[in-house]
């Protein structure tokens, strides 16, 4: 690193490192390094044309109009990236978790900067990653530049792999507001459906759990169980409050025992505290939180994750809304068949049964199929748990009905019934 490199957030020279061409990614979500960010904005007249890749955005620094100097692509529609879809300058990537890795260190994705937000250095001068590993560590491997945001804010984390100056081409100082993270609480219909989950995990079980409403309502009602573990994607303010109740020890799980594995922190300043320098939390890389080899040690996996709809044969859309893409294929299908697999595991899909006056249990997708009907499933609404597993498909059409709003199940009874004498 040079010695001048070390330098404020409000003076970075990023065209000294970016050139016209690059691919530049950085960390999502709460692991935004925010002040470099705005200074890649601010000096886009001088990089043009780059291609960013997106993670889930916490904030609304990139607009549509940035797509002038910046071609925006994202693995999702979700948070800020919604607004950039709805304008049409996002392009998606439909790829599992899973293979972004390889993606990136083999050539379609590959990373000639990376941008990060990491802690201030330890005792032997190591920067942490802080807050997100997931498919940094890849983009790390790759990069021709890295260049980093040093934030007092950002928890000091295990699992490496860690900094040091001479690793980095540029360094810059932060004290840019993190984002504040804490969830409103569930209503109630996210709370009755929280309910019905938290029935179907037992003492002992790891859990996964995607990020959102429901999600957070499930992990608040498991208070009252015993020696819980966490191998998830991502680390949210839930599991921070279960593990200082005593809930969350790791204690029985099949790997890791003893540890909570996560790939991104999703939360405020109670999440940042209780990651910061506990050895009882590591992050790791994508290639270990999502690999199909790893989760499939894992036994009594519970995966919890949402979607948009889901028909009466058990398919899935998680990525399209109203033909506009506000999700993800991300890490559901990989967990979700983890999950199978897993002696005593469940995979879990929980969403409400509408959106407005429309039922997210339909006869047919409106989007496409995330997850196919062959990874059956267990379906939670407020209205009951459709476990259409082992069930062929005429015997999942009523568990499904019955788990819709009342007010739709005559008419999904009435398409039930024309699919039925078409077939």
């Amino acid at each position: 690193m040079n010695s001048d490199s070390f330098i404020s957030a409000a003076e970075p020279d990023l065209a000294r490192h970016i050139r016209p061409g690059d691919t530049v990614m950085w960390g999502q979500s709460h692991a935004e390094p925010a002040s470099l960010v705005r200074a890649l904005i601010a000096q886009r007249e001088r990089l043009r044309r780059i291609r960013i890749f997106l993670g889930i955005g916490a904030g609304t620094l990139l607009t549509p109009e940035h797509a002038d100097a910046f071609d925006l692509m994202a693995y999702c529609g979700t948070g800020a990236n919604r607004a950039l879809a709805e304008a049409g300058v996002l392009d998606i990537l439909p790829a599992h978790y899973s293979q972004l890795p390889r993606l990136i260190q083999r050539g379609p994705l590959r990373v000639d900067v990376v941008m990060l937000q990491v802690s201030p250095p330890d005792s032997l001068g190591r920067y942490s990653l802080g807050m997100a590993r997931e498919y940094l560590v890849d983009a790390l491997i790759t990069a021709r530049a890295i260049i980093a945001e040093v934030h007092p804010d950002v928890p000091w984390t295990y699992g490496g792999p860690y900094l040091h100056e001479d690793d980095i081409d540029l360094l810059v100082h932060s004290t840019e507001p993190l984002p504040n993270g804490e969830s409103a609480p569930p209503g109630p219909v996210e709370a009755v459906i929280g309910k019905h989950v938290a029935g179907l995990i037992e003492d002992g079980a790891t859990l996964q759990a995607g990020i959102g409403s429901i999600p957070d309502a499930v992990l608040s009602q498991l208070h009252d169980r015993h020696e819980l573990g966490v191998h998830s994607g991502s680390i949210s303010n839930g599991f921070a409050q279960l593990y200082e109740a005593g809930v969350l020890t790791n204690s029985c799980k099949s790997i890791d025992q003893g540890v909570s594995i996560g790939g991104v922190l999703i939360g405020g300043e109670k999440l940042r505290r209780f990651a910061h320098r506990n050895p009882a939390l590591e992050l790791r890389g994508t290639d270990y939180t999502h690999s199909p080899r790893v989760l499939g040690s894992i036994e009594r996996f519970v995966a919890i994750n949402s979607a948009i709809e889901v028909d009466l044969t058990g398919q899935v859309n998680a990525e399209l809304a109203g033909g506009r893409y506000v999700g993800a294929v991300g890490g559901i299908a990989d967990f979700l068949r983890a999950a199978q697999a897993s002696r005593g595991g469940v995979p879990v899909i929980a969403l409400p049964s509408t959106a407005g006056s429309r039922s997210r249990i339909v006869p047919t997708l409106s989007g496409p199929v995330t997850v196919p009907r062959s990874d059956a499933c267990v379906i939670v609404t407020e209205h009951g748990v459709a476990d259409l597993r082992g069930l062929t498909l005429a015997q999942r059409v009523p568990r499904m009905i019955a788990v819709a709003a009342p007010e739709h199940q005559e008419t999904l009874e009435r398409a039930a019934h024309r699919a039925m004498k078409r077939a």
